[in-house]
């Protein structure tokens, strides 16, 4: 328990210096835990030293665990921050606080079905692949502005921020101003940018929602890598 407690207070410290370094107030960067491949257990952990914002990459996943943590915490909240399948959509809603990686035409049609259908609507965010990798999800950046849009007009989505995960060989930096410069321009408030290893980056350059895995779990496993 104390080091789960420690390394949760060392990420918080991070982020609170690189906030305040940038001239931000600490307060305005949500941590968002991502306990994917981490079972129930190792999510108490985090639970019972203060932490309430969770991340997981895999709707079914997320179902295995989080029902019964959720109803004991009930101030918890939940992100998907891993790619959807359409067919996933309607457990998506019914799981989840925020989605983080709505990406295409299609599964923004079918969220706004969804939340329609459940009569519960959860906040979106666009995942945009700022690279412009081939085997990455998200909007190409020269796509962004006519796709948030489509989201908001058409579809009537609760889109609140963009979110992006860097090429992994490349400067972070200049794709965390990117997507902010983006995120400003559309009127977002909120950028989800940075992982365990270019939080602090992320913070200084914006980031209102940092995803954080292995500086608070330690090492994944059979199913390494991930923020």
């Amino acid at each position: 328990m104390s080091e789960a407690t420690d390394r949760l207070a060392k990420v918080r410290k991070d982020i609170a210096d690189a906030a305040i370094a940038a001239g931000r107030d600490p307060a305005s960067v949500t941590l968002v835990a991502v306990s994917k491949t981490h079972d129930a257990e190792r999510v108490r952990e985090l639970l019972v030293a203060g932490q309430r914002v969770f991340g997981e990459n895999r709707v079914q996943e997320a179902e295995s665990k989080f029902p019964a943590l959720k109803a004991e915490y009930t101030d918890l909240e939940l992100h998907l921050i891993g790619p959807l399948q359409t067919n996933k959509a309607r457990d998506a809603v019914a799981m989840f606080d925020v989605i983080q990686s709505v990406d295409r035409e299609r599964l923004a049609a079918t969220l706004a079905k969804e939340m329609e259908r459940a009569g519960r609507r959860p906040d979106c965010f666009i995942q945009v692949n700022t690279g412009e990798e081939a085997q990455k999800a998200g909007i190409l950046p020269k796509d962004v502005d006519a796709f948030v849009a489509s989201c908001r007009d058409a579809h009537k989505l609760p889109i609140v921020g963009l979110m992006c995960i860097p090429p992994v060989d490349e400067e972070p930096a200049l794709h965390f101003a990117l997507l902010a410069k983006m995120a400003a321009r559309n009127g977002l408030a909120k950028v989800s940018m940075g992982m365990s290893a270019d939080y602090p980056t992320a913070v200084r350059l914006g980031a209102t929602h940092v995803r954080v895995g292995t500086a608070l779990f330690g090492s994944r496993g059979t199913q390494g890598g991930g923020p």
